[in-house]
């Protein structure tokens, strides 16, 4: 048990004598009692913040060969690489009659890449954009890309490996 004494006693100086103060006792226990309730009921009650994750669909590994892939048309496809010094390289369609698509290098800036990927959305409905990192691109810039493909709401992405066609491209640029 706490207690604090807080005695005058009776001490006498030189004739006069003092009358013997009561001592006072305070008990502490039931401050520390209510001091650790108070504790747990705090941590119980608080909500910690939860971790954000992202949801990202890994293809089945199965090999079943009654399911048909899906054909996209070309014009329908946007490539887009992410480079270093925190550039995009992105084109629309393939290389066709050994002519190189039309390679344009923007930013993660919303009037970069969010503008071209809303403009695209609105000309194609059925989007597809595939997404290339070279070996100096950031983690960083992966994720801006992926939020940006949540934020314009472009209907199907995938991050692919990135081809040797692809870094020569994007190397002309």
């Amino acid at each position: 048990m706490a207690d604090i004494d807080a005695s005058g006693g009776g001490k006498q100086k030189g004739n006069k004598k003092r009358s013997k103060k009561q001592s006072t006792k305070v008990d502490m226990t039931p401050m520390v009692d209510l001091g650790f309730l108070l504790i747990t009921f705090f941590m119980l009650t608080t909500t910690f913040s939860k971790p954000q994750s992202m949801d990202v669909v890994m293809p089945d590994k199965s090999k079943d060969k009654n399911k048909q892939n899906q054909d996209v048309k070309a014009s329908h496809t946007i490539s887009m690489v992410l480079g270093d010094d925190n550039k995009v390289y992105w084109w629309q369609g393939i290389k066709e009659n050994g002519v190189d698509p039309v390679v344009t290098a923007t930013d993660y800036s919303p009037k970069g890449l969010r503008k071209v990927l809303l403009q695209k959305v609105a000309e194609i409905p059925k989007l597809v954009v595939v997404i290339k990192a070279k070996k100096k691109a950031k983690y960083k810039n992966i994720v801006d890309v992926l939020d940006e493909m949540s934020i314009c709401e472009v209907p199907t992405y995938a991050i692919v490996d990135i081809t040797p066609d692809d870094i020569k491209l994007t190397d002309k640029k």
